[in-house]
């Protein structure tokens, strides 16, 4: 799909890169990112950079108040978007100077809603929603009475210091109101302006006519023209009103009949952009009218399961959801276009769009008439998402007014599941573990999903247990008797993870690890599909895909891909032959965002849902329509794959009351084959000497030799001395990558522990590349006067991202709650130590899980070492130093041997191929 791949690729670097402008933080504060250089004009770019600089708020007040006008990528223009109408609320209040101080403006919820489910792909979109942008709203009120204070509490000079548009709004008042008592002109209009207050603070208003004469009379030519210029600004854009003004009507009161009441409705956007106050009937909404509307019922009943599901489909007219008579449709038929009296209530009219709208429904009606509408066409219409073609696209505007598309019986239920799932069927006691109310949400939201035969993306942030979710799915699965086999496809090094929990929590399942650390690379490429029988699941990895063609052979029950941004790349030949693997239903486990990278979003539903985003083509295509709109509006995307995601935060309050405080996981690595090449050469020179020592000698070589096998495992240029630390000589730096992008994409921030201080310098400058940004670092050579402004700096929200620490220097003395990971790098082979060193991020004070990483070199001492400390054999204090311990040096040599043998095969992983 070479023509998908381009496609995809144009839309990354020309909408997701240009939408980094804007980010959120954890914390749901607003500031400007490291592309903040993607707009047309750099004076703007300088502007906008100046004002977040402040604050964000500031930086929203400098999008919403000044840069009316300037081109901005998607995520500024939804900044934009979020403080103009925060502006627009406040000058259309704020009408008196003497008010502002003690101005209380309302938080619009309902807007902030839709603006949160509008949101475009940014950094951080995930942790915005309605309650984010209401604490926005307050900053900017504070920052707004900050400024006015600042320019010596005159609002009106503060206001044209902003942009002409705001200056002198609210000084004129337009009222539109029924009046029922009429019925040939049932509309009253009056024009205003605020004259006084009165002394219950209520703005008092005088006709426009009648103000103006009191200027005459006092011949305060300037003054008039302060209080028109909004008038003659509106009257510049609109025609109707610069007739109004010319013939002096404006300045009287008139009764209308309908059609000069829609032509002032229409324009009430461009009065109140010019700087008038607007006052009409509540039951008319810019944005939102009254309409009669063409509803579309989409799948009343069931019909197949999966993405073959066919849905039926029904066309008919309403009125705020109630269906309307084949009298009521004449009485719009004859009515003229404009306001119509329907149903006891004024709605808009406009015949021409309302019949292309019936016709183009009525048309897709008839193509459906035979089967039905497709799972994905049916979704795509339910979000309101057109991804079909140029002409779908011209219509879609139209299409998205004048009709609404809903869920029927079936479709609404089903759908309901997947995007709230109540009870469903309990994994235990198979499962051996204690899942936490999110976690049994989690699996029966998988469990739903196998039954519909929907793909889906369990996207939890790293720490809340997708892993047992998911052996929670395969549980009740082998339960309810499923055929299996199941395909878990997982990075290398997580493979040891996976079969120590599978092992752990769910021993009942079979499960064979089709990879060359537990199969010779020669038996696994000749492996003969038969021998499945009985296997519950086959785990393999990404890169085994590619050498094992047997695995395309085979229909699987499911198919999972953990770690699933690893087909991000549409293009690479893993995710080709990973999406071209046979199965029933596909999962995608994730710990990143994925609503917010489209072309990875794209190629993640390729997988578990191929079809509902259309071709890579298509979907670019939609996707540049969106950013070329005036109106950033992504929620019909959002919508659309909403109920395929299930992402839950560790800042959510409803998860974080019910997770440990801290929790501890093995991150296992494999060796590279230079680093297996020198731990081998480094066995075999100490099973030579350790023949011929006895003693203090020998226990001074195995020491030495320990301490040499730990540095092998870190890096081979650690024992080499060489200061070359290539990443990719190193397992245990791959393994770091692996877990440290996830934390750079979720801005979350980590402490990496080494015992070692020349490890320091090379894992920091290692790690300014994974976050693009330096971080701290910290050992036993650091001035102690510096730890202190080391420690504020990782503090603060906006501080560096990681801090790589000694284990002794850093270990205590320090608070750094501020991470939210700890990385032991290498190990103490000391509990005591490794947990002082990690409560230097756990401990009072505090809010926020803390995921404790301990890496493991598999086939190695390390392995061996850390599995006798947690069966608790007499190696839970110091092994390699301290008083009358058991210790390794006092091993026999051919139990020494063995502790420090080289299993190569579990080593090299990936690095061992066939």
């Amino acid at each position: 799909m070479a023509e998908s791949d381009s496609a995809v690729s144009v839309s990354r670097a020309d909408l997701v890169d240009a939408g980094q402008d804007l980010a959120i933080s954890p914390a749901g504060r607003v500031f400007l990112g490291s592309a903040s250089g993607r707009t047309d004009a750099p004076t703007v770019t300088t502007r906008i950079a100046k004002a977040f600089a402040r604050s964000g708020a500031h930086g929203l007040l400098q999008l919403g108040a000044l840069e009316l006008g300037s081109p901005l990528p998607p995520a500024l223009a939804f900044g934009r978007e979020f403080a103009h109408l925060f502006m627009a609320r406040f000058t259309s209040v704020a009408a008196l100077p003497e008010q502002w101080a003690t101005l209380v403006l309302p938080v619009p919820s309902t807007e902030l809603q839709e603006l949160a489910t509008a949101v475009p792909p940014m950094t951080g979109a995930e942790y915005l929603n309605a309650a984010v942008l209401a604490s926005w709203w307050e900053d900017l009120h504070e920052a707004v009475r900050e400024d006015v204070a600042a320019s010596g509490g005159d609002i009106d000079a503060w206001l044209r210091s902003k942009h002409p548009s705001w200056n002198l709004v609210g000084r004129v008042c337009f009222h539109l109101a029924e009046n029922k008592g009429n019925a040939q002109a049932p509309f009253a209009f009056l024009a205003t302006c605020a004259s006084h207050v009165s002394k219950d603070a209520r703005v008092q208003h005088v006709p426009l006519g009648r103000a103006l004469q009191g200027y005459s009379d006092a011949q305060d030519r300037a003054g008039m023209l302060k209080l028109l210029l909004p008038v003659h600004k509106a009257a510049e854009q609109t025609p109707w009103l610069k007739a109004q003004l010319d013939a002096g009507k404006l300045f009287h009161p008139q009764a209308w009949a309908p059609p000069e009441a829609y032509q002032f409705l229409r324009n009430v956007p461009v009065f109140e952009a010019s700087g008038l106050v607007v006052r009409i009937p509540d039951w008319w909404k810019p944005r939102h009218p009254p309409r009669p509307q063409v509803r579309v019922n989409l799948g009343k009943k069931a019909s197949g399961l999966g993405l073959d599901t066919m849905l039926d489909f029904e066309v008919e007219l309403t009125l705020d959801g109630e269906p309307l008579s084949h009298a009521e449709w004449n009485q719009l038929v004859s009515a003229s276009d404009g306001l119509v009296r329907l149903k006891g209530r004024w709605v808009e009219v406009d015949r021409a769009k309302l019949d292309a709208v019936l016709a183009h429904w009525k048309k897709v009606q008839r193509s459906a008439e035979r089967d039905g509408v497709s799972w994905s066409d049916g979704m795509r219409l339910l979000s309101g998402a057109a991804l079909d073609g140029e002409a779908a696209a011209e219509l879609a505007q139209t299409t998205a007014e004048w009709s609404t598309v809903v869920a029927g019986d079936w479709l609404h239920k089903t759908l309901a599941q997947l995007r709230e799932p109540g009870d469903g069927p309990d994994p235990h006691p198979e499962l051996k573990a204690q899942l936490r109310p999110y976690q049994r949400q989690g699996v029966h939201w998988l469990w739903w999903l196998n039954r519909l035969r929907l793909g889906g993306c369990l996207a939890d942030d790293m720490g809340l247990g997708k892993t047992v979710q998911l052996l929670g799915l395969f549980s009740l699965l082998k339960r309810e008797r499923d055929p299996g086999p199941h395909l878990l496809v997982v990075p290398a090094s997580l493979i040891a993870n996976w079969q120590a929990e599978a092992a752990r929590f769910a021993p009942h399942l079979r499960m064979l690890v089709a990879h060359p650390s537990a199969i010779p690379s020669r038996e696994l490429a000749a492996f003969c599909v038969q021998r499945l029988e009985g296997v519950d699941i086959v785990v393999t990895s990404y890169a085994s895909t590619v050498r094992l063609p047997w695995l395309a052979e085979v229909q699987w029950s499911l198919i999972v891909l953990d770690e699933a941004q690893a087909i991000k790349n549409p293009g690479a030949q893993q995710t080709r032959k990973i999406k071209a693997l046979k199965s029933r239903v596909r999962i995608a486990l994730t710990g990143t965002p994925v609503e917010n990278r489209l072309g990875d979003l794209w190629s993640l539903f390729d997988f578990i849902c191929p079809g509902l985003l259309g071709s890579a083509t298509t979907f670019n295509r939609f996707v540049r329509r969106l950013a070329d709109n005036a109106h950033v509006d992504y929620a019909p995307l959002r919508r659309l794959v909403q109920p395929y995601i299930l992402r839950r935060l560790k800042s959510d309050k409803r998860v974080i009351a019910d997770l440990p405080d801290k929790t501890e996981v093995k991150a296992y690595c494999a060796l590279s084959r230079l680093q297996a090449s020198l731990y081998q050469q480094a066995v075999e020179a100490l099973a030579m000497q350790i023949e011929t020592l006895d003693g203090i000698a020998r226990r001074g070589v195995v020491l030495a030799f320990l301490m040499r096998f730990k540095q092998i495992c870190n890096h081979p240029s650690q024992w080499l001395g060489d200061g070359a630390y290539r990443p990719q000589d190193s397992g245990k730096f791959a393994r770091l990558r692996e877990l440290t992008e996830a934390v750079a994409l979720r801005q979350e921030k980590v402490l990496v522990f080494t015992q070692f201080q020349e490890m320091t310098a090379p894992l920091s400058e290692f790690l300014q590349g994974v976050f693009g940004r330096p971080g701290l670092l910290l050992h036993g050579g650091t001035a102690v006067k510096e730890r202190a402004a080391l420690v504020q700096a990782f503090q603060s929200e906006q501080g560096p991202p990681f801090f790589v620490l000694s284990l002794k220097a850093g270990g205590t003395g320090l608070n750094l709650t501020a991470a939210s990971h700890v990385v032991h790098f290498d190990r103490w082979w000391n509990p005591a130590v490794e947990n002082q060193a990690t409560d230097r991020a756990y401990r009072i004070g505090q809010r926020r899980n803390v995921l404790v990483h301990k890496f493991v070199c598999r086939g190695t001492v390390e392995e061996k070492i850390d599995a006798l400390v947690e069966a608790k054999l007499g190696l839970s204090e110091q092994i390699i130093e301290g008083g009358g311990q058991a210790l390794l040096t006092e091993l026999s040599n051919d139990e020494l041997l063995r502790m420090v043998t080289l299993d190569i095969d579990s080593a090299l992983g990936e690095g061992k191929t066939g």
